[in-house]
């Protein structure tokens, strides 16, 4: 696999940690580091195939074109993945609106949702599973 699809894949799982780990300090960060646990995760995904992107807008393309369209992920999940971007702006440029706990809860669930739905749709890839597991 190629060493920018592993380095990837580390980010994804370090940044769903410290999402989990800051949901109570700062809803905002968290959201941020959700996202970009999903990011991260569906980014070491295409590297692995070959493809890089330079926005985040182009990922968020590749995820309901070659993801969600080609039939490897449920549509739900795509949507899931627009809705924790948009989550973001709100977290890191939302002015004077805030992500709130519950939205940060929600959002720490969905990242690992998306991990797990890089592993499941293609195990071929080899990315060890999420160790972070949701809350209950």
């Amino acid at each position: 696999m190629k060493r920018e699809a592993l380095d990837l894949w580390g980010r994804a799982l370090e940044a769903l940690r410290v999402a989990q780990q800051t949901t109570e300090l700062s809803p905002d960060a968290c959201a941020s580091r959700a996202y970009y646990a999903a990011f991260y995760a569906v980014s070491a995904l295409f590297a692995a195939e070959g493809t890089t992107f330079s926005r985040h807008t182009a990922v968020e393309a590749a995820v309901h074109r070659e993801l969600v369209k080609a039939g490897l992920w449920d549509p739900a999940l795509g949507a899931a993945y627009t809705k924790l971007m948009k989550l973001r702006e709100t977290g890191d440029y939302g002015g004077g609106r805030h992500v709130t706990a519950a939205e940060a809860e929600e959002a720490v669930l969905t990242a690992w949702s998306i991990l797990r739905g890089v592993t499941t749709a293609c195990p071929e890839v080899g990315f060890e599973a999420p160790a972070v597991r949701p809350p209950n």
